[in-house]
């Protein structure tokens, strides 16, 4: 029996464990994959970056979603967009950037991406799929994945028939595949069977998604359905320390010291990465999840969860670390 602490191959990368960092929408920044590689992650794949910014030279597309730390190769870039023509100069400059893969989102369900053609919608346009995925290679000369869900309606599994295009037709190295259908957005139950269907028909790696939000559910889902790797979303955030429990490298949840010094190491890196005012803003959504892992009181979660700076942030953590360390 296969085991997640297992090496596998995505196209010619070799990866060391079959664990995946999700792409999270407004999350996985850099600093963000490389948490989950210190952890122990095998593989990252970074937040949808529109393929529409990068060739048209915005510059805070360019600035801040092509940044790539040393440390986190192999590291994939998750592109979106409707047009075959732009998605394929999108990943051409990708490449120049030195991302190691190209992830292509049709699976988000978000009304403001599929309105335009890209992300869930796209389940319904399959040529238009297959042709951004072809370009998406050809421009780059990098490997190819897709993340797909089920279908965009209860019961369709048009995810599933494009899969088998993708790979048939446009040569993609990989398919990431959340069996949620997208009017579900992040609830319900996902449909792991179908997942392992295409697992026992594709020719190429099925990672699969959706729905992981415990240590059990992960190891579940990968041994009973015979997926290549699973993919950890939410369920790693405030908790990169799942990745080293599932790899058999600790017992247990963090010490309240140790998930105290990464909140710390986020914040320093959040500084670094949009200035000290907006890193201020941007970690309000961070906080919450490192407050969980803490299991703070109400009141202290609250202070920590609306700190207006970077500083009072660091204050509330040094009054939190007081009785700790005392």
């Amino acid at each position: 029996m296969r085991k997640l602490t297992d090496t596998w191959k995505l196209a010619s990368h070799e990866l060391p464990n079959r664990l995946v960092l999700a792409p999270l929408a407004g999350i996985g920044n850099w600093f963000v994959r490389l948490q989950a590689k210190r952890y122990g992650a095998g593989l990252c794949v970074s937040e949808m970056v529109s393929s529409f910014g990068l060739k048209y030279g915005d510059q805070r597309t360019h600035r801040e979603f092509l940044r790539i730390h040393p440390d986190e190769h192999p590291v994939a870039i998750q592109l979106f967009g409707h047009d075959p023509g732009v998605m394929g100069i999108a990943a051409e400059i990708v490449a120049e950037n030195g991302a190691d893969l190209i992830d292509i989102n049709m699976g988000c369900p978000v009304r403001k991406v599929c309105k335009t053609g890209a992300g869930a919608s796209l389940l319904d346009e399959p040529d238009t799929a297959v042709a951004l995925a072809k370009a998406a290679g050809e421009y780059s000369g990098l490997p190819v994945t897709v993340k797909l869900r089920s279908g965009n309606r209860p019961g369709e599994r048009s995810g599933a028939e494009l899969a088998r295009r993708l790979v048939e037709e446009a040569n993609v190295a990989g398919i990431g595949f959340h069996p949620r259908h997208a009017s579900q957005q992040h609830k319900g139950d996902p449909d792991y069977d179908l997942a392992a269907d295409l697992v026992d028909e594709l020719g190429v790696p099925v990672i699969i998604s959706g729905g992981l939000r415990s240590d059990e559910q992960i190891l579940a889902a990968f041994e009973r359905k015979g997926a290549d790797a699973v993919m950890l979303a939410r369920g790693s955030l405030g908790n990169p320390w799942r990745f080293e429990r599932l790899l058999g490298r600790r017992d247990g949840e963090p010490t309240p010291s140790e998930v105290l010094d990464e909140l710390g190491w986020v914040i320093d890196r959040a500084e670094e990465h949009l200035g000290t005012d907006r890193a201020g803003r941007y970690l309000r959504k961070f906080y919450p999840w490192y407050c969980e892992t803490l299991g703070l009181p109400k009141r202290a979660a609250h202070e920590l969860s609306t700190a207006p700076t970077t500083a009072h942030a660091r204050a509330v953590l040094d009054r939190i670390a007081a009785p700790i360390a005392a």
